[in-house]
């Protein structure tokens, strides 16, 4: 199993948004980074985890945990001229963005905010990719070690 970090601006799409979800299930559409479209593409597979992280709020850090139910496939809101992640480049033959469906495992009973893993950024959390100056990734890999410093915050 392979563990992950998921962004999110609340304002756009919250865990509370995915736990009013039928199923408390979606799929995470709307990445456009190619970095990490090669991973949900690549590398995520059925059974790894997620933290589901808020970002560009108040108080942005970790609100719970997500579980990936299957490989990355073609996100379709590219190709829907309607949607906001219409991406007119890519075709249904030659994909350029993909999706993976994710279900919320659980809510945290309050944030793991963003300032309490940077107090860690030094020592436990060290590796973790987004206390690094300039990653704005949407979607980063999180180490065994990291995923289980950062349960035990909570």
């Amino acid at each position: 199993m392979n563990h992950w970090l998921l962004k999110s601006e609340p304002d756009t799409f919250s865990i509370d948004d995915l736990a009013a979800c039928p199923g408390k299930t979606t799929a995470w559409d709307g990445v456009r980074n190619f970095q990490a479209r090669n991973m949900l593409r690549d590398d995520f597979k059925k059974g790894d985890r997620a933290f589901f992280y808020h970002s560009s709020c108040p108080e942005p850090g970790i609100a719970g945990i997500v579980e990936v139910l299957g490989p990355g496939y073609p996100d379709a809101t590219a190709l829907d001229p309607h949607h906001a992640h219409h991406d007119p480049v890519g075709s249904a033959d030659d994909p350029r963005w993909f999706v993976v469906d994710v279900r919320l495992v659980r809510k945290f009973q309050r944030i793991v905010t963003l300032d309490e893993l940077r107090a860690h950024a030094a020592g436990a959390l060290r590796d973790l990719l987004i206390l690094r100056r300039g990653n704005r990734l949407s979607v980063t890999p999180v180490t065994r070690a990291n995923w289980d410093f950062i349960l035990g915050l909570t």
